[in-house]
């Protein structure tokens, strides 16, 4: 499986870990940057790449999942968000991550490199990369509202629950 990172500053020696890590066990990483320290980078340029990165393998069919890496790991999660079709979550514990995978298919997970342990944040990353997305239908089906509705910007039909209840 080929794995993107982009991180900022506060994200840079987790990344740098990381890559080792992966590639230990058997994933291919794919640095997107910062490659040096500087307390004034900006996280979008390295995070919307490595968003872009995963989008673009899965299209040309490879397995491929991405991490971005930050203070808190929130402008990441974000960052990654705006790239068309990718789902990024934020993952601070190991049940989050599991989540990301299982129930959102996540593509992208976001750690915050000021928030955990070195050897958390690996683990959170190791939870995330292990996670198959089993494909219940519940959460194909949401997943669907959300890829239609980033495709033609119209909301999902409100459940028969909710008509009539001041929701238009």
């Amino acid at each position: 499986m080929r794995v993107h990172l982009g991180c900022d500053h506060a994200g840079l020696e987790l990344k740098s870990h990381l890559i080792g890590w992966l590639t230990e066990h058997g994933y291919e990483p794919v640095d997107h940057g910062p490659f040096v320290y500087d307390a004034l980078d900006d996280y979008p340029v390295f995070c919307l790449r490595a968003a872009e990165g995963v989008v673009a393998d899965r299209a040309a069919g490879l397995d491929s999942l991405g991490v971005v890496i930050g203070g808190s790991g929130n402008g990441e999660q974000i960052a990654a968000n705006k790239v068309k079709g990718v789902r990024a979550a934020l993952a601070w514990s190991e049940e989050t991550a599991t989540l990301a995978r299982e129930h959102n298919d996540a593509w992208v997970v976001a750690v915050g490199g000021r928030m955990h342990t070195l050897e958390e944040m690996t683990r959170l990353v190791e939870v995330f990369l292990g996670t198959p997305f089993p494909g219940d239908e519940r959460h194909v089906r949401r997943i669907g509202q959300l890829s239609s509705y980033e495709t033609t910007g119209e909301l999902p039909p409100l459940p028969e629950s909710a008509v009539g209840h001041g929701q238009a």
